[in-house]
């Protein structure tokens, strides 16, 4: 018997036919005698619904009232899975947020959990009932529900699972697992049986959609075992594949992977603009002046390459910041035009981030060297290179995002 927490997306809810199709998946584990607590998502839709009303009540609706309206949709997902349950001969109630309660901070529409009394669940779970929780949600210090941004159920799932001690927290979604690349660019991408949590990590952050990059987060600090499956697999299909696990992929610490490869995976994210200043005084304080200049006004900003003059007197500096953020950092930076004292802002909306994951990069040399010249021998120019431990990511124009992601993924031997 293993304690398991399952979780749902809005496209396995988005119909009364897709929420008992989940059902069946939640009966046929407590069939098998394990504990159950399933975290669910609004049905496809109404979130974008209920965020549609509250703008089209005000533009400047009260942050508070907005998350009481679009936390309402898991509320009815989780009563309708559990009356769903019940019909099924399977002992089921619904749980919202507060109710748990998971708490969180004082960031109403993006708040972050703090703390999670998993106790009144466990009691419940050992008398063979399952919960049925409304993810997305908590309630903050002003005793309000507080929501946790967009795919803030799969944290919630997250946290729940490290709460309850569960053996196993299930992320059931429209994909069957973590592949190599998006199989929709490269048809030959395989599905990872196993990934670390560094690794997976760092894929969500850099493009890959599977999972949202705080669960993930939370997921790798409390050791909670992740899986990544299918909701549309026949819920009564074999749950036993390769390794002993259903199909999907497993995310686990790395000393659970056996055999690791150097290079994991090849993700890129499309949503990347980049600004470049021209002819900055070289001195000390002027790279503050910059990126001090954007944190305050909460502009993220991730690749940063500098290039000095001849003669040491100016510097250029180029970074990238989320696309959706490009005209404010143009219009801070113009702002704070006379604090840095450049001569040019320039910038590129028609750039795409690609990257190369895996722990093995660690004790391997030249893994960089390769993917240069790989990119090279196809005519692809590189605007802008970070690396780390177990990353490569390189800034290149988005016409060749396709051939890059094709290249690499076959470069470094991904392709099934």
């Amino acid at each position: 018997m293993a304690r398991l927490v399952l979780k749902f997306g809005g496209t396995s809810v988005a119909n009364l036919e897709r929420i008992r199709n989940v059902a069946r998946h939640v009966k046929r584990e407590v069939d098998a005698g394990h504990q159950v607590a399933v975290v669910v998502s609004a049905m496809a839709g109404e979130t974008n619904k209920l965020v549609g009303l509250c703008r089209e009540a005000s533009l400047l609706h009260d942050a508070r009232e907005y998350d009481a309206i679009v936390s309402s949709g898991e509320q009815v997902t989780s009563g309708l899975l559990a009356i769903v349950l019940q019909d099924m001969g399977v002992e089921a109630r619904s749980w919202q947020g507060w109710q748990i309660a998971l708490k969180t901070d004082s960031q109403h529409g993006a708040a972050r959990i703090t703390e999670i009394d998993g106790s009144r669940l466990v009691e419940r779970l050992e008398k063979g009932q399952v919960a049925v929780v409304a993810g997305f949600q908590g309630v903050a210090p002003d005793n309000r529900i507080a929501t946790l941004g967009r795919g803030g159920s799969d944290t919630s799932a997250v946290a729940l699972a490290a709460a309850i001690r569960a053996d196993r927290c299930d992320i059931y979604t429209d994909v069957d697992g973590v592949y190599t690349t998006d199989p929709r660019i490269v048809p030959r991408a395989r599905r990872l049986e196993r990934i670390a949590f560094e690794e997976m990590l760092e894929m969500a952050s850099l493009g890959a959609k599977v999972l949202q990059v705080r669960s993930v987060e939370m997921a790798m600090v409390h050791g909670v075992r992740t899986f990544v499956r299918s909701s549309f697999d026949d819920p009564d299909a074999p749950q036993v594949g390769a390794g002993g696990l259903p199909p999907g992929t497993l995310i686990c610490d790395e000393d659970e992977i056996v055999e690791q490869q150097v290079v994991t995976g090849i993700a890129f994210a499309k949503d990347e603009a980049q600004v470049s200043i021209r002819n900055v005084a070289d001195k000390p304080g002027v790279a503050s002046a910059v990126f001090g200049s954007l944190a305050d006004a909460n502009i993220n900003v991730d690749m940063i390459v500098q290039n000095i003059s001849p003669d040491g007197r100016t510097t250029d500096i180029t970074f990238t910041v989320p696309e959706s953020d490009y005209d404010r950092a143009f219009a801070v930076l113009r702002e704070k035009k006379d604090l840095i004292g450049y001569q040019a802002i320039e910038g590129a909306r028609d750039v795409v981030k690609v990257s190369v994951i895996g722990i093995g990069m660690r004790s391997h040399a030249g893994i960089a060297a390769r993917c240069f010249q790989g990119l090279a021998d196809k005519g692809i120019n590189i605007r802008a290179i970070t690396t780390s431990e177990i990353k490569i990511s390189v800034l290149i124009d988005s016409a060749y995002t396709e051939l890059a992601v094709r290249t690499l993924h076959s470069l470094y031997d991904l392709d099934g």
